[in-house]
C-alpha cells in the first residue's frame, strides 16, 4: 500500500530517552483519571468558601476526593499499567497505606507504590508459575495478592508515606521560598525547553500537581497549576508562523492555533520550535513574562488544567482569579509572538520548509525509543500481502487522548463524506483493541503497536493533520468497494 511506510529505526539511549519514557509513564497514570481531577476541580471552584457558589454541605465532597479518591485512582492505574487488573488491585491497596500514613496528599506516593505493587505481584506470579498444585490456583492467587497488598500497605504507612511526605513538604517549602523571593518566573528557563523535550507530563503531573494540591488546600488556589499548562507561549509561536512563516509551516499554523489553544494539545507547536531552535528564546521569554504576570496579579487555579486548553484554564479559575489568569496568558502570548516574529522573519523559505519536515520527524522520534528495523519491515510486508475492507480503524498515540483523537475526528469526517462506513476509534498505543485491522500511528510508536496487534496493518504518519495520508488511504478503500 502506498501510504504504508517502512518503520525507520533511530537508535536512542541515555538519560534523555529514559526521562522521556518516565514522563510518558507518569502521563499514563494520570491522563485516564483527568476526568476525576476536573470533577474535583469544578467542585472546588464552585463550593469552597471562596468559590463561585459557596456551599458548606457540598464542600464536604472536596476534601475526601482529593485525599483518598484521586491518589487511589493513580495507584490503581499505575498497578494496572504493570500487570492488568490484578496489579491494579494490589496498587490501590498499597496506595491506601501511603495515603493514611501521610499528612499530605499522596500523589507522589501513589505514583510510587501503585506500579510497585503491580510489579511485585507480576514477579510473584512468574515465580510460582507451573508450581501450584491443581485445584489450588484460586486460593494461591487470592491469598498471594491479599498478603502482598497487606505488606505493601503497612510498608507504605510506616515507611514510604512518611519519606514521601517529608520530601513533598521540603519541595513545597523550597517552592514557596522561590515564590516569596520573586524568582518563580525564572522557572520558565527549565519548563519551556522541558515541554519541547516531552518532559511536560513529568513536570506537570510529577512536580507541579502535588505542589499545587498542597497550596490549594492551604490557600484555595495555586500558581503551580499555571506554570506548565499556560498555552500563551506556544500560541505566540504559532501566531508568528501564521503571519510571517513560509510554505507548509505557514499554511498549517492557523489550524494548529485552534488545536493548541482550544484543544489543549501543546505538542502541535513543538515542531515549529524545533525547526528553528532560536525560538526557544521566544517561548522562554513568553513563559517568564506570563509567570511574572501570574505572580504580580496573584493568579492561580484550583486544579490542574489538563489538557492545557484555555477552556480548562477558565474552568479551573476560582472566583476573583479569572482576569489575572487571562492576563498572564495574554502577556505570554504577546511576548512570545513579538520575539518569535522577529526570528521567523529572518528564516529563509527553502530552509524553513526542509526544517519543518525534519522537525516533525524529530518530534515523532523523540516520543519513544525505536526498536529493530528488520523485524518491523517483515511484519509490514506480511500484512500488506492481504488487503481487505477493515471493520475497525484505530488511531493510536502514547496517551491515547491527544493527537490520536484529533486524527480520528478528521478521518471519520472524510470517511462519511466518501460514503464509507467503518468504525474509527482512538486509543493508547499499549491498549489497541485486538480486533483492530488498521492502525494509524507515529513512526516511532509503530514497534509497540505491532507487539499489541501483530496482524494489523500499520500506517505510519508524521502529522495527524496531514490530509494527504487520509485522502490516499480513502482512495485505496474505494478500490475495495
Amino acid at each position: 500500500m502506498d501510504n504504508t511506510k517502512n518503520i525507520k529505526s533511530s537508535s536512542k539511549g541515555g538519560i534523555k530517552v529514559k526521562v522521556q519514557k518516565f514522563g510518558g509513564f507518569l502521563a499514563a497514570m494520570v491522563m485516564p483519571n483527568i476526568g476525576a481531577f476536573i470533577a474535583w476541580g469544578l467542585l472546588t471552584a464552585l463550593f469552597i468558601p471562596t468559590g463561585w457558589l459557596p456551599n458548606a454541605e457540598l464542600n464536604k465532597l472536596v476534601s475526601p476526593m482529593i485525599t483518598f479518591l484521586l491518589p487511589l485512582l493513580i495507584g490503581y492505574t499505575g498497578g494496572k499499567l504493570i500487570y492488568g487488573t490484578r496489579g491494579a488491585v494490589v496498587g490501590a491497596i498499597a496506595a491506601m497505606g501511603v495515603i493514611i500514613g501521610s499528612p499530605v496528599t499522596m500523589f507522589l506516593g501513589a505514583m510510587i507504590v501503585g506500579p510497585l505493587g503491580g510489579y511485585l505481584i507480576k514477579k510473584f506470579d512468574k515465580l510460582v508459575e507451573g508450581k501450584v498444585p491443581t485445584g489450588f490456583e484460586m486460593l494461591v492467587n487470592n491469598f498471594s495478592s491479599g498478603i502482598l497488598s497487606a505488606i505493601l500497605a503497612v510498608l507504605g504507612f510506616l515507611v514510604i508515606g512518611p519519606i514521601v511526605s517529608s520530601f513533598s513538604m521540603g519541595l513545597g517549602s523550597a517552592a514557596k521560598w522561590v515564590t516569596d523571593i520573586g524568582m518563580l518566573p525564572l522557572i520558565a528557563l527549565f519548563v519551556e525547553p522541558g515541554k519541547i523535550l516531552f518532559l511536560n507530563n513529568a513536570i506537570n503531573h510529577g512536580i507541579f500537581d502535588p505542589l499545587g494540591i498542597a497550596q490549594v488546600k492551604a490557600a484555595g488556589s495555586s500558581i503551580f497549576f499555571l506554570l506548565e499548562s499556560d498555552p500563551g507561549p506556544g500560541l505566540g509561536i504559532l501566531l508568528a508562523y501564521s503571519f510571517f512563516g513560509k510554505g507548509n509551516a505557514k499554511s498549517s499554523a492557523p489550524g494548529a492555533v485552534i488545536i493548541h489553544f482550544f484543544g489543549g494539545i501543546h505538542e502541535i507547536y513543538f515542531p515549529y520550535v524545533l525547526m528553528n531552535p532560536l525560538l526557544l528564546i521566544a517561548v522562554i521569554l513568553g513563559g517568564m513574562a506570563a509567570d511574572l504576570t501570574f505572580v504580580l496579579t496573584g493568579a492561580g487555579l484550583v486544579a490542574s488544567a489538563s489538557p492545557g486548553s484555555i477552556i480548562a484554564e477558565v474552568a479551573m479559575s476560582p472566583r476573583g482569579h479569572l482576569l489575572p489568569v487571562l492576563a498572564g496568558v495574554l502577556v505570554g502570548t504577546i511576548v512570545s509572538f513579538l520575539v518569535g516574529s522577529f526570528i521567523v522573519k529572518k528564516s529563509s523559505a527553502s530552509a524553513e520548509e526542509d526544517s519543518f519536515d525534519n522537525a516533525q520527524n524529530l518530534v515523532s522520534d523523540m516520543k519513544v525509543e525505536s526498536k529493530s528495523q528488520n523485524k518491523i519491515e517483515s511484519n509490514v510486508e506480511k500484512i500488506e500481502a492481504s488487503e481487505e475492507m477493515p471493520e475497525l480503524i484505530i488511531f493510536a498515540c502514547d496517551a491515547g487522548m491527544g493527537s490520536s483523537a484529533m486524527g480520528e475526528s478528521i478521518l471519520k469526517k472524510k470517511l462519511k463524506n466518501a460514503g464509507i462506513s467503518i468504525e474509527v476509534q482512538h486509543s493508547p498505543v499499549d491498549e489497541i483493541p485486538k480486533n483492530a485491522k488498521v492502525v494509524f500511528i507515529q513512526e516511532s510508536l509503530a514497534p509497540r503497536a505491532l507487539k499489541v496487534v501483530p496482524n494489523a496493518k500499520i500506517i505510519t504518519i508524521k502529522n495527524f493533520l496531514d490530509n494527504k495520508v487520509y485522502d490516499g488511504y480513502i482512495d485505496t478503500l474505494k478500490k475495495l468497494i
